[in-house]
């Protein structure tokens, strides 16, 4: 319906429960149940049901001065709850396990219960503990995203100051596989390559595009934080989570993560930003001999090639140095790791004076929120457990004391707790110590903080979605397209025996099942053992002829993954008298670490009663050692034919075991199956080039620095041609456009 009042023509619509007020000359105000006060012929929400215009409610103000209205007028109870960062949601939730959760008493139902609900526990932790900030894994469906939204929008503007929930999400465009791409339909959401897969490409302005669209996903399904991009620079090969950066070059992730920034958080702040959260600072790619930080096995960064300070370009001079008006990245994660022997304590990244204050916050004058990765107070049981608190350094600490020595160190949120008591506690520790004037003043720095990235983005004007165009918008055919088109561009040709590829004639192909035996994922969840075709049949079945007998193939294609090994500890290995150190091995075959260290860098654990930590002349196997088995079985099959071999690769790799025997090898990272066909069949030419080197072998991976990037002795094929970063082909040869000069130095080398 029309209304006007005074001068200003306003449409009020409503849908559910929710109103929107569009303002020809203000922003759109969404509201529930909030009473709306009009001044000069404007409209604005009175969150705080007070009946008057506060500063913080009069969107014409600036933000800061919003902030720190709203900050003064917060309870430390209230200031506690913002400074929580829930842990993870699933919509509906799921009846066991960490992401568990209840709707009245018991666990969801799809036949009776709406998915869109909210859980016991979150109404408990958004009113008994005033937490504000929300982080959302898995949806039913971008709809339901949508109305949950809208529930714990209504809910949260019905209690205390109509503080809005910041939901976020870690990345969540990863792609389905098998999925067939369709240029007119659309899907659940854009899929697009790992980060790494977009390093690959060299482009930063794809990532930017991919920003852009991300944000317009996220925004439509209520989600106004993103914990990304994890700009750490990979210099470890063997680390865990060496797929979620944009590989080694500190040069190349520095420009991957300013355009990736840029792209989310827009040219200038407003409803269609998303915050993004830069992660992880100073740095977490230095694990000692590749362990990663989320195990207390791998807690120690180390840095034999004190090279620190090069671990910090991706910060300093990409995420920091935005080129739209947001000009920062609006959060920082640091990383669980303790950065050994680089400060005067050797303490956990998050709860560093140092590291926090000192460095980033003083040196590099940021003043964004600073979020705790998740879990970091929580306590110590095991040293090979996933969700194990992580309380590198300080596990001598209580509960109050470990959320005190954060709050102190200068971080201001402390991520995957929902419970504010810790802090009311650590605050009492501090007015006792301080004065309650001087931790008042703390706490409210950390409020205005943090209500600055809730302004920012138009939360407190316009929380709510519309269903009806989120399911419009998320996934829609444009976005699903340019998605793909980065994944055709994310794959790299690293052989091409014979000018074998492109195959543009319908040959015949031989495609082996690939077996992989049971394991468990680097989460810590089970993942069951598989015989099955890699790659969707009846795709290929569109591009080629296919035969499951090798004889009457032309070509076969080997589908096929990088090795893993784990995550270099074992418990067994405890209990045969060890210290339960493995190597990590980046080969198929068994691999025996005779040139790893007599005596590791750093170590040290209250469950464990020594510090060395080395693993000198122990053996790992390869989970998916029959990988390099199927390459040998398919080409002896294959009586001479050729033989391609398609790697999605996750981490760095030792080709030297099988890349005599293969004819062409594509390198992917996180494609849909379709994407390599298109490669295969020359519907696209390839032009990545490898963020990151190829070792020539694994006493050279046992050699090199964790710190330091580009160390390695690479892999030299039969083609004389070497798996160095920036290496990669085309159909016309090895590709020489620049781009990988561009980054293969460190800045002001």
């Amino acid at each position: 319906m029309k209304k006007i009042l005074g001068l200003l023509a306003i449409s009020t619509v409503a849908f559910s429960q929710q109103h929107f007020i569009q303002q020809k000359n203000g922003p759109t105000l969404g509201y529930d149940q909030a009473k709306i006060i009009q001044k000069d012929g404007l409209s604005f929400k009175d969150l705080n049901k007070n009946g008057k215009l506060d500063v913080y409610e009069d969107w014409r103000k600036p933000v800061d001065e919003r902030a720190k209205d709203l900050a003064k007028q917060l309870s430390v109870e209230e200031i506690a709850g913002l400074m929580l960062y829930s842990g993870h949601q699933a919509v509906p939730a799921r009846p066991d396990g960490y992401f568990a959760g209840t709707y009245g008493g018991k666990p969801f139902d799809p036949k009776t219960m709406d998915a869109s609900d909210l859980t016991d526990q979150q109404k408990k932790f958004l009113q008994a503990d005033n937490l504000r900030h929300v982080l959302l894994t898995t949806v039913s469906s971008p709809e339901d995203a949508a109305k949950w939204n809208n529930k714990m929008q209504a809910f949260c503007e019905s209690v205390g100051k109509g503080i809005p929930a910041n939901n976020s999400t870690d990345p969540r465009h990863g792609t389905s596989a098998r999925a067939e791409f369709n240029a007119a339909a659309g899907g659940l959401i854009s899929m697009w390559p790992s980060s790494l897969g977009m390093a690959a490409t060299f482009k930063p302005a794809l990532i930017q595009q991919f920003g852009r669209i991300a944000a317009a996903e996220y925004r439509a399904l209520g989600i106004a934080t993103a914990l990304s991009p994890q700009v750490d620079i990979a210099t470890e090969p063997r680390w865990g989570r060496f797929d979620g950066t944009f590989g080694e070059s500190p040069t190349l992730s520095a420009a991957m993560g300013e355009a990736y920034c840029n792209g989310f958080q827009g040219d200038n702040w407003g409803g269609l930003s998303v915050n993004a959260m830069v992660k992880h600072w100073p740095g977490g790619g230095a694990g000692e001999a590749g362990r990663d930080a989320h195990y207390a096995n791998g807690k120690f960064a180390v840095y034999p090639g004190n090279n620190f300070n090069e671990h910090l370009i991706p910060f300093t001079e990409g995420a920091f140095k935005l080129t739209g008006n947001t000009k920062k990245a609006a959060a920082v994660m640091p990383y669980y790791t303790i950065s050994w022997n680089q400060t005067n304590e050797n303490v956990a990244n998050n709860y560093n004076k140092y590291l926090v204050t000192d460095l980033l916050r003083n040196k590099y004058g940021y003043d964004g929120v600073v979020c705790t990765d998740w879990l970091v107070t929580g306590d110590h049981q095991a040293m090979d457990v996933f969700i194990d608190g992580k309380v590198w350094g300080v596990e001598n600490l209580n509960m109050a004391e470990r959320h005190y020595k954060v709050l102190m160190a200068g971080a201001d949120q402390f991520g995957g707790n929902n419970d504010m008591k810790p802090i009311i506690d650590a605050y009492a520790m501090g007015v006792k110590e301080h004065g309650e004037a001087k931790m008042r003043a703390r706490m409210e720095q950390s409020a205005v903080r943090l209500l600055r990235n809730i302004f920012q983005v138009g939360l407190f004007e316009n929380p709510y979605v519309n269903p009806a165009e989120t399911k419009a918008t998320v996934g829609k055919p444009e976005f699903m397209q340019a998605g793909f088109q980065a994944q055709l561009q994310s794959i790299v040709l690293l052989k091409n025996k014979a000018n074998l590829l492109p195959i543009k004639e319908k040959k015949t192909l031989y495609i082996p099942k690939r077996f992989v035996a049971a394991s468990r994922h680097f989460l810590g969840f089970p993942i069951p053992a598989s015989n099955d075709f890699p790659i969707n049949i009846e795709l290929v079945q569109k591009y080629f002829n296919v035969t499951d007998d090798a004889s009457k193939a032309d070509i076969a294609l080997v589908c096929i993954e990088n090795p893993k090994s784990g995550i270099g500890y074992d418990k067994e290995d405890v209990a045969k008298g060890g210290n339960g150190y493995l190597p990590i091995s980046l080969q198929y075959n068994d691999y025996t670490a005779n040139d790893a260290r007599e005596v590791s860098i750093a170590g040290g654990d209250p469950l464990e009663n020594f510090t060395n930590r080395s693993y000198k002349g122990k053996t790992v196997k390869s989970r998916n050692v029959t990988d390099i088995q199927l390459i040998e079985e398919t080409k002896a099959k294959m009586n001479g034919k050729p033989v391609i071999v398609s790697v999605n690769v996750s981490n760095p790799m030792v080709f030297a075991e099988f890349e005599g025997k293969a004819d062409a090898i594509l390198a992917s990272f996180g494609v849909q199956d379709q994407a390599i066909l298109e490669i295969i069949a020359g519907k696209a030419e390839p032009q990545a080039l490898l963020p990151m080197q190829m070792p020539a072998n694994m006493s050279i991976v046992e050699k090199q620095k964790e710190d330091v990037p580009f160390d390695m002795e690479c892999h030299l094929d039969s083609e004389g041609h070497r798996y160095d970063f920036g290496f990669g082909m085309n159909w016309k040869g090895v590709i020489q456009d620049g781009r990988a000069k561009q980054y293969s130095v460190a800045s002001g080398q």
